[in-house]
């Protein structure tokens, strides 16, 4: 690991001259939007510092947690192409409404964006991409279940939405839980951990956040 790098604003968990990894606040975007207003992301304040540092995977704008970004051309291909081949892992902790049944199991429910009303994600089975997420309870209380959640896939608010699909919305999803859950303090959907094979030495690197809930 390299000399100690500041970001303002964002906890730095592993810096080198290859990669950087990152826990993204809650409410704070992976990388800009459209307009002046939505400048500000993550990308956004790590380029500020390292102009040469390249995005390989996005957490959505609510969600906290590991964050990785390539250093330089030649790490961002070898690490898309790892995402791409999925051989990453990730690790995701969840907080749902309401008492999901049994202990363990897989979620296979393929999903497409809607043109119609962006950034929403619908299920199509027939039209969608294949999107699977293994989960296991961690945890209940009278309302809600503490959740593990393991995605085989990446596809755009996959993890909200399969938790949708199955009854059970993660708490503070405005977008897939309503009106209600728009309300609540911040989303309880975090990226525990990331496991990546570095691209100059494909040593494994499991990197992990601590969860804020």
């Amino acid at each position: 690991m390299m000399s100690d790098i500041c970001i303002p604003g964002i906890e730095v968990l592993y810096f080198d001259e290859a990669v950087i990894v990152l826990h993204k606040p809650t409410a704070m975007l992976s990388v800009p939007g459209r307009g002046p207003e939505k400048q500000d992301s993550l990308a956004f304040r790590v380029q500020q510092v390292l102009p040469e540092a390249k995005v390989v995977h996005r957490l959505d704008c609510h969600t906290s947690g590991v964050m990785l970004m390539a250093i330089g051309i030649e790490s961002q291909r070898e690490l898309s192409r790892q995402f791409h081949d999925r051989i990453p892992e990730k690790e995701y902790i969840a907080i749902v409404r309401g008492q999901v049944a049994g202990e363990s199991g897989k979620i296979e429910l393929a999903m497409r964006g809607d043109p119609d009303n962006r950034p929403y994600q619908l299920l199509d089975e027939i039209h969608g991409k294949p999107a699977r997420t293994q989960w296991n309870v961690l945890a209940r209380s009278d309302a809600t279940t503490r959740l593990q959640l393991l995605p085989d896939t990446g596809r755009t608010h996959q993890l909200r939405v399969h938790c949708h699909a199955i009854g059970h919305v993660v708490v503070g999803d405005g977008l897939y839980g309503g009106e209600v859950e728009s309300r609540e303090p911040r989303m309880l959907l975090h990226a525990q951990m990331l496991a990546f094979n570095h691209p100059q030495t494909q040593a494994r690197m499991v990197m992990m956040a601590d969860c804020e809930f």
